[in-house]
């Protein structure tokens, strides 16, 4: 029996996937690579399955998305999903799916993050590679890599925040740092009550201090990049962060879910995208920046 799927489409992300500001020629790449890290999720978050199965059946993926295993060893969706990344990525950005399974099998067998280090380790394979593989896909250079790091931290740290109540409560994941909850003096119990307690509160709000500084690092990526259509899109990404962090500042997670309504994020994400443009023209070194995608 196929597992069941219950994780968002890119139309239910926080952030734009895929969107009209990328290339057309590259959007099947695009879209290829998102459907088969959003199948891998669904095994690591699949609550009917244990971690052995789950570990067994993200090497089955691995192996097809690698080419190494027949049809019958997979569900349709799953084979499906990496047969098609297989055929549209190239070798590095299959690598960049492999170091996301990295990171969906973290979750298979240890829900709980130590620290604020061990928070970022586990980002810097459940989401840096997402951001890397936009920079490959467009010609960037690794030099950029640091900026886009901190940008995808940011984005996780923030998604994790959102949901930090049922990642508890459906999942038994806890993303926020063991020894700061300890610091602070909040139980795990207390992620499953109808609001943040003082603990949880300081705790939260120590995170999005933290988010603060890895956006101030990914500020100067939009203006770095040679693609016009990956800085406006990188540009939209950081104004959306950025409006999601004040919300989280503002609002209560645990009490209901803190986001952009679809209206806010278009107006958050054209302005930021029309005003990196401006900037992008009147910069004097723009002429090195020309680049077809």
């Amino acid at each position: 029996m196929s597992a069941p799927r219950t994780s968002r489409t890119a139309d239910e992300e926080n952030f734009p996937v895929g969107s009209l500001l990328i290339a057309r020629r590259l959007r099947p790449s695009v879209a290829a690579f998102y459907a088969a890290a959003r199948a891998a999720d669904d095994i690591a978050d699949d609550p009917t399955l244990d971690a052995a199965e789950k570990l067994k059946r993200l090497d089955r993926f691995e192996a097809a998305l690698t080419g190494g295993l027949d049809a019958g060893a997979l569900d349709a969706v799953d084979l499906g999903s990496a047969t098609r990344a297989r055929a549209c990525l190239d070798s590095a950005g299959v690598g960049h799916l492999r170091r996301l399974l990295t990171a969906f099998r973290h979750d298979a067998v240890q829900p709980r993050c130590a620290d604020w280090e061990a928070l970022t380790a586990y980002c810097s394979d459940s989401a840096n590679p997402v951001g890397r593989f936009l920079l490959d896909l467009h010609g960037e250079a690794a030099a950029d890599y640091p900026a886009s790091d901190a940008l995808c931290t940011a984005l996780q740290v923030l998604n994790h925040l959102q949901d930090c109540g049922d990642d508890y409560r459906i999942l038994d994941r806890i993303y926020l740092p063991a020894d700061w909850l300890a610091c602070d003096g909040a139980a795990e119990a207390e992620l499953a009550g109808p609001g943040a307690t003082p603990g949880l509160r300081r705790v939260i709000d120590r995170c999005l201090a933290e988010v603060d500084r890895l956006l101030a690092t990914a500020a100067p990526l939009p203006l770095r990049l040679r693609s016009t259509r990956l800085a406006l899109e990188s540009a939209a990404i950081l104004a959306l962060a950025e409006a999601l962090a004040k919300r989280l500042k503002r609002h209560d997670p645990l009490a209901r879910r803190v986001q952009l309504s679809r209206p806010a994020m278009l107006a958050v994400g054209t302005g930021a995208a029309m005003t990196c443009l401006w900037r992008r023209l009147r910069a004097p070194n723009r002429q090195a920046r020309r680049h077809p995608a």
